[in-house]
Protein backbone atom coordinates (compact mmCIF):
# COMPACT_ATOMS: atom_id res chain seq x y z
CA UNK A 1 0.00 0.00 0.00
CA UNK A 2 1.16 3.66 -0.67
CA UNK A 3 1.82 6.49 1.47
CA UNK A 4 -0.71 8.07 -0.32
CA UNK A 5 -3.52 5.20 -0.04
CA UNK A 6 -2.38 5.35 3.72
CA UNK A 7 -3.15 8.80 4.08
CA UNK A 8 -6.41 8.67 1.97
CA UNK A 9 -7.75 6.05 4.52
CA UNK A 10 -6.93 8.20 7.63
CA UNK A 11 -8.57 11.18 6.28
CA UNK A 12 -12.34 8.62 5.04
CA UNK A 13 -11.69 7.14 9.30
CA UNK A 14 -11.45 10.70 10.40
CA UNK A 15 -14.10 12.27 8.32
CA UNK A 16 -16.56 9.14 9.55
CA UNK A 17 -15.79 9.81 13.58
CA UNK A 18 -16.61 13.42 13.02
CA UNK A 19 -19.96 12.27 11.53
CA UNK A 20 -20.88 9.65 14.00
CA UNK A 21 -19.60 11.96 16.93
CA UNK A 22 -21.65 14.72 14.87
CA UNK A 23 -25.27 12.35 15.43
CA UNK A 24 -24.39 11.68 18.77
CA UNK A 25 -24.02 14.14 19.32
CA UNK A 26 -27.18 15.76 17.66
CA UNK A 27 -29.59 13.19 19.48
CA UNK A 28 -32.55 14.83 19.80
CA UNK A 29 -34.64 14.36 23.50
CA UNK A 30 -36.94 16.27 25.50
CA UNK A 31 -37.45 16.74 29.55
CA UNK A 32 -41.22 15.26 29.62
CA UNK A 33 -43.84 15.03 32.47
CA UNK A 34 -47.06 13.74 33.41
CA UNK A 35 -49.46 15.67 31.43
CA UNK A 36 -51.20 16.58 35.00
CA UNK A 37 -47.98 18.43 36.01
CA UNK A 38 -49.21 22.15 35.69
CA UNK A 39 -45.50 23.56 34.58
CA UNK A 40 -45.18 24.52 31.20
CA UNK A 41 -41.57 25.52 31.69
CA UNK A 42 -38.92 25.59 33.90
CA UNK A 43 -35.18 26.73 34.72
CA UNK A 44 -32.00 24.91 34.56
CA UNK A 45 -31.67 25.57 37.98
CA UNK A 46 -34.98 24.03 38.88
CA UNK A 47 -34.51 21.38 36.70
CA UNK A 48 -31.00 20.57 38.24
CA UNK A 49 -33.21 20.86 42.05
CA UNK A 50 -35.75 18.20 40.55
CA UNK A 51 -33.08 15.84 39.09
CA UNK A 52 -30.43 16.37 42.22
CA UNK A 53 -33.63 15.40 44.75
CA UNK A 54 -33.75 18.46 46.56
CA UNK A 55 -36.81 20.15 44.80
CA UNK A 56 -39.42 17.60 46.21
CA UNK A 57 -42.73 18.83 45.14
CA UNK A 58 -44.20 20.75 42.03
CA UNK A 59 -45.88 24.80 42.83
CA UNK A 60 -49.05 22.83 43.01
CA UNK A 61 -47.57 20.79 46.01
CA UNK A 62 -48.53 17.57 44.12
CA UNK A 63 -45.27 14.75 45.01
CA UNK A 64 -42.91 14.51 42.14
CA UNK A 65 -41.16 11.36 40.42
CA UNK A 66 -38.07 10.80 38.98
CA UNK A 67 -37.12 8.76 36.35
CA UNK A 68 -33.81 8.13 35.09
CA UNK A 69 -31.92 5.75 32.98
CA UNK A 70 -29.21 4.10 34.01
CA UNK A 71 -26.37 5.68 34.58
CA UNK A 72 -23.95 4.33 31.67
CA UNK A 73 -26.73 4.96 29.30
CA UNK A 74 -25.90 7.75 26.44
CA UNK A 75 -29.11 9.23 26.60
CA UNK A 76 -28.31 10.15 30.79
CA UNK A 77 -25.18 11.15 30.12
CA UNK A 78 -26.19 13.20 27.31
CA UNK A 79 -28.86 14.54 29.16
CA UNK A 80 -26.99 14.97 32.55
CA UNK A 81 -24.29 17.25 30.69
CA UNK A 82 -26.15 18.92 28.52
CA UNK A 83 -29.04 20.12 30.51
CA UNK A 84 -28.31 20.17 33.87
CA UNK A 85 -24.61 20.66 33.26
CA UNK A 86 -23.18 18.22 35.84
CA UNK A 87 -21.77 14.77 35.17
CA UNK A 88 -23.90 11.40 35.81
CA UNK A 89 -21.40 10.75 38.17
CA UNK A 90 -21.94 13.90 40.04
CA UNK A 91 -25.60 12.95 40.21
CA UNK A 92 -24.88 9.56 41.42
CA UNK A 93 -23.15 11.10 44.48
CA UNK A 94 -25.96 13.23 45.54
CA UNK A 95 -28.04 10.53 45.54
CA UNK A 96 -26.08 8.08 47.11
CA UNK A 97 -26.01 10.77 49.96
CA UNK A 98 -29.43 11.50 50.21
CA UNK A 99 -29.94 8.03 50.86
CA UNK A 100 -27.03 7.14 53.24
CA UNK A 101 -27.73 9.84 55.09
CA UNK A 102 -31.89 8.75 55.14
CA UNK A 103 -32.37 12.53 54.37
CA UNK A 104 -33.71 11.35 50.98
CA UNK A 105 -33.97 8.99 48.29
CA UNK A 106 -32.39 7.89 44.52
CA UNK A 107 -34.63 8.55 41.80
CA UNK A 108 -35.98 6.05 40.31
CA UNK A 109 -34.16 4.17 37.62
CA UNK A 110 -35.92 2.26 34.30
CA UNK A 111 -34.53 -0.05 31.54
CA UNK A 112 -35.15 1.67 28.40
CA UNK A 113 -36.98 4.53 27.09
CA UNK A 114 -40.13 2.31 26.42
CA UNK A 115 -40.19 2.13 30.07
CA UNK A 116 -39.57 5.91 30.75
CA UNK A 117 -42.31 6.98 28.36
CA UNK A 118 -44.90 4.33 30.08
CA UNK A 119 -43.60 5.39 33.75
CA UNK A 120 -44.32 8.81 33.02
CA UNK A 121 -47.36 8.70 31.25
CA UNK A 122 -48.78 6.74 34.16
CA UNK A 123 -47.28 8.06 37.58
CA UNK A 124 -48.88 11.22 38.49
CA UNK A 125 -46.09 14.50 39.09
CA UNK A 126 -43.28 11.91 37.00
CA UNK A 127 -40.87 13.62 35.41
CA UNK A 128 -37.91 12.25 33.06
CA UNK A 129 -36.47 12.64 29.51
CA UNK A 130 -37.07 11.05 25.86
CA UNK A 131 -35.38 11.39 22.60
CA UNK A 132 -38.19 12.58 20.71
CA UNK A 133 -39.32 9.34 18.73
CA UNK A 134 -40.35 8.00 22.17
CA UNK A 135 -43.15 11.13 22.82
CA UNK A 136 -46.92 11.06 22.38
CA UNK A 137 -49.55 12.76 23.21
CA UNK A 138 -49.60 10.97 26.60
CA UNK A 139 -46.79 12.70 27.90
CA UNK A 140 -46.58 16.31 28.97
CA UNK A 141 -42.91 18.41 27.05
CA UNK A 142 -41.50 20.71 29.73
CA UNK A 143 -39.19 23.76 28.19
CA UNK A 144 -36.12 24.63 29.86
CA UNK A 145 -35.22 28.23 29.82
Amino acid sequence: MSKINIIYCFILLFINLFIAGDALADRQYQVVAHPDVIEKALTVNVLRAIFSMRMRTWSDGQAIKVFVLDDNDALHHSFSKEKLNVFPYQLRLAWDRLVFSGTGQAPINVSSQEEMRSKVASTPGAIGYLETIYIDDDIHVLQIR
